[in-house]
This record gives structure tokens, C-alpha cells and sequence, in this order.
């Protein structure tokens, strides 16, 4: 990414703005370094927690204020949470920018968290547990990160346990954000028509006054990984399978290559290998699909799929075919051309959101102090070599290493 800007408050938070010329929508949000792998095993969902909870009160707004604040103007407010980030962002009419940037500053530094709202809000978040049980695809995701990474924060589910959930008070949010808040790990990205200095005004307006903290939390990485192979009985009639093993960090230089490599086993296209031999050659699955997530000091590589309880062990055999063949034989010139040009449209893409554009750039100066012009990001893609991907395939795509995670209809 070419031409973004970044100015430093007193207090640390950083602001960080994309001018484009050409748009009338101004996109912009504040992302903090804290997420589900910062909370101990009694606080298991409390960064969610307080994702919902930030528009449910705050010193000067009650819960219907802010949740109409934005959409009366015709914008979008909207917030989320992973493993280790807390958003809150908003998209309205550049002629808004100020009115979206002074209500993520309430909600993100002057929540409340009333007392009546925290009782309502469990339920809707018991309710959005139930709803994620209720879908099998989406709960052997968050079962299988725990499989990987048991007895660590990254294997926990980012919604929290039913007994930790009922059990959050006020003054349990308000412990953990003392506990993990650091002005200095926190962003407000943009990106709108608007110049840097007009950006810069507004922030200081809304943020210059917020006061610095820091805050001494350790990240601790997992350890002692072993391969293990669960099955699960399920009120289903499709079985749902996940198979895959920690890998690289975020730092490790061999993070790009590998999401190339992972791109062309299962990524988003149809030309997948994954999806050409198991839905298109066998016709056992409606999609599979191989993702790689990298975290501050680990990664995660899974596949999922769902199929005919009769057909998984098939298609697991197919799986490991697909990845001893990456590990065995390196890609021809026009395959690994081929390949390359593949994730660089996709990046490219990509980038046409602003929206994503924005939070990419807030996540980035976080996660690697900067953000990757993406011209540099193509050369580095262009640099990586058939040798190079198949000493990664040969490092991770070793099938004895992995984990399996099978969902099968209850008998």
C-alpha cells in the first residue's frame, strides 16, 4: 500500500489515513491490540463481551443513541472481535467523518457498561452460542482450534464458555480492560477523500484527551504440540471434518510463501486442488477449503470440509494424496507462474474495498509496525521459488503432524 500516513498523539494511539480522491465514503475505526488470547480461563469470552457492550451505554449516550446515531444519516457502525483484536469501525458519507469519529471514540473510551444492559446482552450472546452450535460448520471450526491449541487462550472459543458468560459482571469488564488496555497498541485508521491534516484535526479533537496507559501484559506462546485425532458424535446427518497443525507466525519470513502454498491447495478458487479432486474429479464435498491465519508468535493451517459419513475416510486419503504430491514433486514453471499471478489479482482485489483497506492498515501497523506497500508485496511473491514452496510443503505437510477433528451423525 502506497501514500498512507501516520501521525503519533502524546498518548500513543497512532492515526493512520489513506487519501482517495475519488470516493464520497469515508471508512474509518479504531482497532486495539487485545483480543480473546488475552483473557484467563475465568475470562473466557470477555472481549466479546465487551464488543457488544460498548454500544450499550455510554457517559452521555444511551443504547438506542448510538445505534441510531450512524444509520440516520444513511452510515453503518459495526464492531468485531478475533484472537487478538478488538474493532469498532464505521462507513458513512465523508460529510459525517466527524460525527463516525467522535462516536467510536464514546464507545470505545467512555462505555458504561450499565448493569441492566449486561443481563440483556448475555442472552443475546448465550443465543449467538446456541446459534453457532446449531451450525456444525462453523462449530468444528472453534472445537478444532482447541484441539490444536489445547490449554491455551488461542484454542479458545472467542464467544466464551456458557458458565463464563453467565457469570461476567460489570466489574469484570472493566478488570480486563484495565489489565490489557495500552494507548500505544491502539489505531485509528481511515481512509476517505479527506486530506491528512483535516483526518489529523478531528483525531486530536476526539483523542488528545484520552490518557496514556500502558500495560505491562505477556503474550505466552503455545508449547508441546501433539497431533490428535477426535471424533465426536453430532445430532447431523453430514459429517464435518477438520484436519491441520499450528505454522508460522506472523514475523517468520516464510509467512508469505506458505499463504501462497496454502492459497493454491485449497484457497478461494475454484481451481483449487483440493476443490478440483474432491468435488469436481470425486464429487464428495459441495467445498473444501485449506485456510492459513498467522498470529504474533504462531500460525494455524486448517481444512474443512463436510461429506457423506460413508465418504470421509475417502476424502481424507484424497487430502493427503493432494499434500504428499506437494511434497514430493515441485511445480512446473508455468504451475508455479500460474500460481503467483493467482494471489497477486487476488491481492489486488482485495484492495479495491476500502473498507478492508482501512482495517488491513490498522492491523498492520499493529501486528509489524507498518504497513507492506503491496508493489513490494508482488515482488516478494514473484521472488518465491518451486524449491522454496516445496520445502514448506515438506516442513508442514507432513500428515502424521496433524490433527483430525470429525463431526459424525449420532447413531
Amino acid at each position: 500500500m502506497e501514500d498512507y500516513e501516520v501521525y503519533t498523539l502524546p498518548n500513543g494511539i497512532r492515526i493512520a489515513h489513506k487519501q482517495m480522491p475519488y470516493t464520497q465514503i469515508a471508512h474509518c475505526g479504531i482497532m486495539l491490540d487485545i483480543g480473546s488470547r488475552d483473557e484467563q480461563p475465568h475470562q473466557q469470552g470477555l472481549a466479546h463481551f465487551w464488543e457488544h457492550m460498548a454500544f450499550k451505554g455510554t457517559e452521555k449516550r444511551k443504547s438506542y443513541h448510538i445505534i441510531t446515531r450512524l444509520e440516520t444519516v444513511g452510515g453503518e457502525l459495526n464492531a468485531y472481535t478475533t484472537k487478538e483484536k478488538v474493532c469498532f469501525h464505521a462507513s458513512v458519507l465523508d460529510a459525517h467523518f466527524e460525527k463516525a469519529t467522535e462516536l467510536l471514540a464514546d464507545i470505545t473510551f467512555h462505555s458504561v457498561f450499565p448493569e441492566k444492559q449486561i443481563e440483556r446482552e448475555r442472552g443475546v450472546i448465550l443465543e449467538e452460542m446456541a446459534m453457532y452450535y446449531d451450525s456444525p460448520e462453523d462449530a468444528i471450526q472453534d472445537d478444532f482450534d482447541e484441539l490444536v491449541f489445547p490449554n491455551h487462550a488461542l484454542g479458545g472459543n472467542i464467544l466464551g464458555t456458557i458458565d463464563t458468560v453467565s457469570s461476567f459482571k460489570r466489574e469484570d469488564l472493566q478488570q480486563f480492560i484495565a489489565e490489557n488496555y495500552d494507548t500505544s497498541r491502539i489505531v485509528f485508521a481511515s481512509v476517505s477523500k479527506l486530506t491528512f491534516s483535516q483526518v489529523v484535526k478531528v483525531a486530536e479533537k476526539y483523542f488528545q484527551d484520552v490518557p496514556a496507559q500502558h500495560s505491562a501484559r505477556q503474550r505466552n506462546k503455545p508449547t508441546d504440540y501433539v497431533p490428535r485425532h477426535t471424533k465426536v458424535e453430532r445430532p447431523i446427518t453430514q459429517a464435518q471434518c477438520a484436519l491441520g497443525r499450528p505454522a508460522y507466525g506472523l514475523t517468520d519470513p516464510r509467512r508469505l510463501p506458505f499463504f501462497m502454498l496454502v492459497n493454491l491447495l485449497g484457497g478461494p478458487g475454484m481451481n483449487s486442488r483440493l476443490n478440483l479432486n474432491l468435488r469436481e474429479k470425486y464429487g464428495l464435498v459441495y467445498s473444501i477449503d485449506a485456510s492459513y491465519t498467522p498470529y504474533l508468535d504462531t500460525g494455524f493451517l486448517g481444512i474443512y470440509f463436510g461429506t457423506d459419513p460413508k465418504k470421509v475416510d475417502k476424502a481424507q486419503a484424497l487430502i493427503i494424496k493432494e499434500l504428499k504430491r506437494l511434497r514430493e514433486q515441485p511445480l512446473t514453471t508455468l504451475q508455479l507462474h500460474q500460481t503467483k499471478e493467482q494471489l497477486i489479482g487476488q491481492l489486488a482485489m482485495a484492495e479495491e474495498s476500502n473498507n478492508s483497506f482501512m482495517l488491513m492498515m490498522a492491523k498492520s501497523l499493529l501486528d509489524i509496525d507498518r504497513v507492506e506497500a503491496l508493489n513490494d508485496i508482488f515482488n516478494d511473491i514473484k521472488s518465491v521459488t518451486a524449491a522454496q514452496l516445496q520445502t514448506l510443503a515438506q516442513e508442514v505437510f507432513d500428515e502424521n503432524q496433524f490433527s483430525y477433528l470429525t463431526f459424525v451423525p449420532e447413531k
